[in-house]
């Protein structure tokens, strides 16, 4: 079936899993490339480089589970292992043994989770507005949001995590259309369900379930740098959550990396600057 939303024509798949059936993209043919969205998007925040990757490649683009068009089950471990499981999973089912990787948000961290379980297939990384290792810095709306309860029904009852997202994550405005698609999956409390367990995942301490997982891919960090893997670093400098400290560390832990940094981009990077990333995906994946 192909979809309806706007710049995003592409047909979409289903990968079986444990819980329910995981969605993804799988367009064009060569060297495989793969798409990791964070929250709350999905894979149609990468629509544009779907479309001018996949002349050229094989662009692969999941939905988590919970998230567009995938499954969302109500009791099912929406945890960062198990999203890192997930990708795992579909890429063993398309049996990709070489792949570059391109993340945004908690994309990094379920990305490059999954990737040094094989680092001898990754060629070439590209980060936008994520984290991929421990901050205690998060903004007081998104503790809000963590908060017992009252976080649940912020999130899931008033959608005030991905509803406030389309005009707070960039700084020019979307389209209508656009807006609504960003939103469309997310349309009742029971499909919100993974958004507000991204959000609570978010490990600020030892004690989170998922601070030990962050710990082992924050360390696989210098391994990735030593291996000399292309990495290209793509930032919106209006980011209100993943700010400057986190370009900076991202600079500091790969000083060779290819940096751009775009002073008037919001944390959707490729909503607000797509025309100049254009042409430096196009020269980084030449």
């Amino acid at each position: 079936m192909k979809t309806l939303f706007p710049d995003y024509p592409f047909k979409s798949n289903y990968l079986s899993i444990k819980g329910g059936k995981l969605h993804f993209i799988d367009e064009g043919k060569g060297a495989v490339i793969v798409l990791v969205h964070g929250n709350p998007t999905w894979s149609f925040y990468f629509r544009k480089l779907i479309s001018q990757l996949s002349v050229n490649h094989r662009v692969v683009a999941i939905d988590h589970m919970g998230c567009g068009l995938s499954d969302k089950p109500q009791n099912y471990p929406y945890t960062l292992t198990q999203h890192i499981e997930n990708l795992d999973s579909l890429l063993n089912s398309l049996q990709i043994d070489r792949f570059s990787l391109i993340v945004h948000d908690w994309g990094g961290p379920i990305g490059i989770g999954c990737s040094i379980r094989r680092l001898e297939a990754l060629e070439k990384i590209v980060v936008m507005n994520s984290a991929a290792f421990r901050s205690s810095k998060i903004p007081l709306r998104i503790r809000l949001c963590r908060v017992p309860v009252l976080g649940e029904i912020l999130v899931r009852l008033f959608n005030g995590f991905a509803w406030p997202a389309r005009f707070m994550a960039v700084e020019n405005k979307l389209e209508k259309m656009v807006s609504g698609a960003y939103i469309s999956p997310y349309d009742s409390w029971k499909n919100r369900i993974a958004i507000y367990n991204f959000v609570k995942d978010i490990p600020l301490s030892q004690k989170h379930s998922s601070y030990d997982q962050l710990v082992e891919i924050e360390q696989s960090l210098d391994r990735i740098c030593k291996l000399k893997i292309p990495f290209l670093l793509l930032w919106g400098g209006k980011d209100f959550c993943f700010n400057n400290s986190f370009y900076t560390e991202w600079v500091n832990r790969f000083p060779d990396a290819e940096k751009h940094y775009f002073d008037d981009g919001g944390h959707y990077v490729l909503e607000d600057k797509f025309i100049e990333i254009k042409p430096i995906i196009d020269a980084f994946f030449k």
